[in-house]
């Protein structure tokens, strides 16, 4: 059959009512889509050519940004171990100091009873010997030495008694002082700083 047997009523449209053609041409267009969903309109070829958009891709970091990065975990590293080795110095400068004041603390202690027997051979020596002389130059070297150490006596007769310097060994009576004080020194105690080398013996008045 052929196109002119297939629409005969186009045929009778007159020329001057082309308009009315064309919106009939139109209009049978749209019904024919409407009647396809699936048929494609004249802008999806526009769609199917178009390129596809892709998401953005995240930048990898460049080699400059790796190395500083490695840069500043090396530095951090770096920092870390000098203050830990700073730590440790210190606490080994203290240790050693400690250390070094307990063994002078040590030798005073053990001295104190040399010092002593110095004092009781000054004591017991006559006045006209020969070995005054060498007992008492020998007794004030040693205490030099002391003073030098920081090392001092403790000989507090009349005061109050304190149980963290002295050793109350014997009792008085209340002809011997006031109270709860010290009426005599038996042997004389050392401390060398805060640290007692040895608490005094002492005879203390009783209190009431």
């Amino acid at each position: 059959m052929s196109e002119k047997e297939q629409t005969p009523e186009r045929e009778n449209i007159p020329l001057n009512d082309a308009d009315s053609l064309w919106e009939q041409v139109l209009s049978e267009q749209g019904a024919e889509q409407a009647a396809d969903p699936a048929q494609e309109t004249g802008d999806d070829w526009m769609k199917e050519d178009a390129p596809e958009e892709t998401p953005a891709q995240a930048e990898e970091p460049s080699e400059l940004d790796l190395a500083n990065a490695k840069a500043d975990e090396y530095l951090q590293m770096a920092q870390r171990v000098q203050a830990d080795f700073d730590n440790y110095r210190k606490r080994n400068a203290s240790l050693r100091a400690d250390a070094y004041a307990e063994g002078q603390r040590s030798v005073a202690a053990q001295m104190l009873s040399v010092l002593d027997n110095v004092e009781r051979a000054l004591a017991s020596t006559a006045e006209d010997s020969p070995l005054k002389s060498g007992i008492e130059l020998t007794l004030k070297q040693m205490l030099d030495v002391y003073a030098k150490l920081g090392v001092t006596a403790i000989d507090r007769a009349g005061e109050k008694f304190d149980p963290n310097l002295e050793n109350a060994v014997m009792q008085g009576t209340e002809e011997d002082g006031e109270p709860g004080t010290v009426c005599q020194v038996l042997q004389k105690g050392y401390r060398m700083g805060d640290h007692v080398l040895r608490h005094a013996m002492v005879k203390v008045v009783p209190e009431n």
